[in-house]
């Protein structure tokens, strides 16, 4: 999305002030939800966490976002993390919401969820 359009302005990797991860997750909520995604956001102890869905929670330290890719190594069966440059949060926003969209096929709501009275 072009700047003008989403308020979005990209962040300067050259800054002697590194982006915070609380603003580098904000970003990153607000170009999910232009997506129609719904995300929660919660920081602390220098990182910052955007909580999308289940198994799918990206974290940021203000340098980089990171994320299950859904995939494991074949040789080590260690999780696999997807990365995204904390500069370009409306790519990275792309890119989670395709997992997101694998994730909702196969982890819907439960009933108890979408059934709630409160």
């Amino acid at each position: 999305m072009h700047p003008a359009t989403t308020g979005f302005h990209p962040i300067d990797a050259r800054r002697k002030t590194p982006t915070t991860p609380s603003l580098a997750a904000e970003r990153l909520s607000d170009e999910l939800a232009a997506l129609g995604i719904r995300t929660d956001v919660h920081e602390g102890y220098g990182l910052a966490l955007v909580s999308v869905w289940v198994e799918l929670v990206v974290w940021t330290d203000g340098r980089c976002y990171r994320w299950w890719s859904g995939r494991k190594s074949a040789r080590t069966q260690r999780w696999i993390y997807a990365f995204g440059p904390v500069d370009d949060p409306v790519t990275t926003a792309r890119r989670i919401a395709v997992r997101y969209k694998d994730l909702r096929q196969h982890h819907p709501l439960s009933a108890l969820l979408t059934n709630s009275t409160l």
